[in-house]
């Protein structure tokens, strides 16, 4: 499953549109705090994506798990996150938190109306992949029995319309396309940390 995160700022702050944001922090250098769920977290390398790329500064304030940083960000003590959607949206719905963009190429729709990143920042894209794993020494027919049953039950209606209303894409790949795909993030976040410096706590 690959899930979006969700670009989110506390009512509060006066900006609606990533537009506004980045002119807002640009103008405020410094000044916008970003909670994570902890250092190396998607949320956390996402945050550091969208910096690079727009040339804003934000002081990264890691927390352990989603949860406490979330509870700082609708409390106000912090000013934005890029938290997964499944651990967001719910307090987006009800409207603790103002979704400003969906960090994936294209829009969810479980929040049609709430537009990438990308449409603002060209060429950005951040997500959360999930995905299932054996031992290495696992045989060739044991991962292909697996890959699909794993894929037939992806494809169960049910299963799919239950992904999408937490805003995840259901992915049956094979095992050589889900190793390629995790080759391709592996490169792509490791730039991200190098470019960055950041370090295991």
């Amino acid at each position: 499953m690959r899930a979006p995160n969700l670009m989110v700022v506390n009512p509060s702050v006066p900006i609606k549109t990533v537009p506004e944001f980045i002119a807002y922090a640009k103008a405020n250098p410094g000044k916008l705090n970003m909670a994570s769920a902890g250092n190396g977290t998607p949320p956390h390398l996402s945050g550091e994506l969208f910096k690079m790329m727009t040339g804003v500064e934000m002081i990264h304030v890691p927390y352990r798990g989603s949860a406490p940083a979330l509870t700082d960000l609708i409390g106000g003590q912090m000013h934005v996150s890029f938290p997964a959607i499944p651990a967001s949206i719910e307090y987006v719905r009800a409207a603790s938190l103002r979704a400003l963009a969906i960090t994936t190429r294209m829009r969810s729709d479980a929040l049609p109306d709430i537009p990438t990143v990308g449409e603002f920042v060209p060429g950005f894209e951040a997500s959360s992949v999930y995905g299932i794993g054996g031992p290495k020494n696992m045989s060739a027919s044991m991962i292909e029995r697996l890959n699909k049953e794993i894929n037939a039950g992806l494809a169960d209606p049910k299963t799919k319309a239950r992904f999408a209303d937490f805003g995840g894409d259901v992915l049956a790949l094979s095992p050589s396309d889900f190793g390629k795909l995790l080759a391709y993030e592996t490169d792509k976040w490791g730039k991200v940390i190098r470019a960055a410096n950041i370090k295991a706590e």
